[in-house]
């Protein structure tokens, strides 16, 4: 059986709110949205303690304040963020 190639935007169409979709690397710059609120977040850092990564998101538009460090949560599929989405798609870099 041969697998058949799926448009990223339909894959992630069918699992809509079923938890964090996985991207396979977390980079500086990228955008996250909020599932709570809906607001946009940046990427400004990344480092890792140990045995555990860690992002640095400063909100879109927000104050100096609006700061938050996230687990990346590593799956088989790549690497998320509990309670963000990723929002870019791959053609916009």
């Amino acid at each position: 059986m041969r697998a058949v190639p799926v448009a990223v935007g339909v894959w992630r169409s069918c699992f809509k709110g079923r938890g964090p979709v996985a991207v396979p690397t977390i980079l500086l710059g990228q955008l996250w949205k909020l599932n709570e609120t809906g607001d946009t977040w940046l990427v400004t850092k990344l480092y890792s303690e140990v045995f555990t990564s860690y992002a640095v998101l400063r909100k879109v538009g927000g104050a100096d304040a609006d700061v938050r460090r996230v687990k990346v949560d590593k799956t088989g599929g790549g690497v998320a963020l509990p309670g963000f989405t990723f929002t870019q798609e791959s053609e916009a870099f």
